[in-house]
């Protein structure tokens, strides 16, 4: 599956490795890495301290920069580039569902269905699971000024609502991993275990873990 897999995608909750799993991946695999970038979301830091004032601009600026992300993906896959990433536009409503109010969750819909942005399917998806205190702890340590607060029970929901999303993923195969016992990002063993079984996979939905 992998040697095949040109464009490839890891997801997972705040928290889970995604962005650091993905550029390690890029640079084993040579391919060209486009990843997202919350730091140049100007409205994070309010919308932790204030999810319900700030959700809908934060989400807003999030579907922007994945829809112009998506472009460099369609452009670099045109130049026959292979391309790792770290985030699915399929999952972009999640945060919405949960963090919007109805009417805004409205206007939201809208905007996202006019924006229409460039969609390709990815090759294959990574997908990391991990428990809310594992994310929230991950968080903590790598001490964003914009997730300081960051609460578990957030993190909860929004495990909760990534579990729900790929279980009826069906776009691409899907590769899951118990990240709460394997660390592919920091653990060499554990990176080319799971490059191993990627290799191995035949099947469209896989789970991987020690136990």
């Amino acid at each position: 599956m992998l040697e095949k897999a040109q464009y490839l995608v890891v997801e997972g909750p705040i928290g889970a490795g995604k962005t650091s799993l993905a550029r390690r991946l890029a640079e084993r695999l040579n391919a060209h890495p486009v990843m997202e970038q919350p730091e140049c979301n100007p409205f994070l830091s309010r919308f932790y301290a204030d999810i319900e004032r700030w959700a809908l601009p934060t989400q807003l600026d999030f579907l922007f920069q994945r829809a112009d992300l998506l472009a460099q993906i369609a452009q670099a896959r045109q130049q026959g580039q292979r391309v790792v990433s770290d985030f699915l536009l399929e999952k972009d409503p999640l945060f919405a569902s949960l963090n919007l109010g109805e009417d805004e969750a409205r206007l939201y819909q809208r905007i996202f269905a006019q924006l229409h942005p460039t969609r390709i399917r990815p090759d294959l998806v990574i997908y990391l699971q991990a428990q809310p205190d594992t994310l929230i702890d991950r968080v903590r340590k790598r001490g964003m000024d914009a997730e300081r607060k960051i609460t578990e029970s957030y993190l909860a929901a929004v495990s909760s609502r990534y579990a729900s999303f790929f279980h009826d993923y069906n776009a691409a195969p899907v590769f899951i991993v118990n990240a709460e016992v394997l660390n592919p990002v920091d653990e060499d063993d554990d990176f080319e275990l799971i490059l191993k079984r990627l290799q191995a996979m035949r099947g469209y939905r896989e789970y991987f873990s020690y136990a």
